[in-house]
């Protein structure tokens, strides 16, 4: 069986200021997830499930789920505030999202197989797609849960426009991950790079690190595995207004327990995306630099 394409496209997009998993960044007039698409087909994946909000729904169908229909089965599941495990309940006055650990669990009911997880608004590159693709197809006799993450040299991951968010991994000798720490406010100083942690203090970053930009690979293990810790997680803090279950918390904890094994898959591909309004040019150039480079038609589905 073909692996799967989760992908997490109910982010709101706060500072970007619009539903920027469907703003057009090619000459046809092509949203990011439709090259991420294009390159996950044409790497060996199959059926395509987007993690999406009720509310952008009918926009987010029009726009990009009826394009895909013809080239692969593809099926829609909701990221709700309201989509908790029996017994618990959104605290009042609580409007964000429960985090991209949630959006994960949200496919339980629909992903059976092998599966990678992706951004909506992020370009991965085409070689990213064939080496997690790859590591899907030759992992499934491991002796414990063996997922995999791809991960992008720190330098290539920036945005001109302001500060970002990454997650930077900690890996043993064999290549697998120790664990990966959420590092918010990194942004380039002159010829360096800046971590401003949460008390104030700024750290000098190398750009060597390898950093995750949310291109991961799994098993449908996965599900149980973030179920049982997501139950945990609403016990300890779902009385908050703004505590997110990200995807990275429930892995590490996964990793730290024993309970997986998260291989580290190097890209030489170099990530773009859509953090602010003045992203876009930039992608809009990258894509068009390797359309003249043959990577990619003028015309992707034509």
């Amino acid at each position: 069986m073909k692996p799967s394409v989760l992908v997490l496209a109910a982010g709101i997009g706060s500072r970007y200021g619009g539903l920027k998993q469907i703003d057009p960044v090619g000459p046809g007039g092509e949203a990011i997830i439709d090259y991420s698409v294009y390159d996950a087909l044409r790497a060996g994946f199959g059926k395509l499930v987007f993690v999406i909000r009720r509310d952008i729904e009918a926009a987010f169908r029009e726009a990009i789920g009826r394009r895909f229909e013809a080239k692969a089965a593809v099926e829609y599941v909701f990221q709700e505030l309201d989509a908790l495990p029996h017994g618990f309940s959104p605290p009042p006055g609580r409007n964000k999202p429960w985090g991209t650990g949630h959006a994960i669990l949200m496919a339980a009911d629909t992903i059976h197989e092998p599966f990678a997880a992706i951004n909506a608004d992020d370009f991965y590159g085409p070689e990213s797609y064939r080496l997690l693709h790859d590591f899907l197809r030759d992992s499934a006799d491991a002796r414990i849960p063996t997922f995999a993450i791809v991960g992008f040299r720190l330098a290539n991951t920036l945005s001109e426009a302001g500060s970002v968010s990454r997650g930077v991994c900690r890996c043993d000798a064999d290549g697998y991950l120790e664990r990966l720490d959420e590092l918010t406010r990194i942004e380039k100083d002159g010829d360096a790079i800046r971590h401003t942690d949460g008390s104030g203090q700024i750290h000098t970053l190398t750009g060597e690190e390898t950093a995750s930009m949310n291109l991961w690979g799994f098993t449908s293990d996965i599900f149980e595995q973030f179920r049982r810790d997501f139950t945990a997680f609403l016990q300890d803090r779902g009385s908050q207004e703004k505590a997110e279950y990200y995807l990275s918390l429930g892995v590490n904890a996964l990793v730290a327990a024993g309970r997986a094994r998260v291989r580290i898959l190097s890209t030489p591909e170099t990530w773009c995306g859509v953090t602010y309004q003045d992203d876009k040019p930039h992608v809009t150039r990258h894509i068009r630099g390797l359309i003249e480079r043959g990577i990619y038609p003028a015309k992707l589905w034509s």
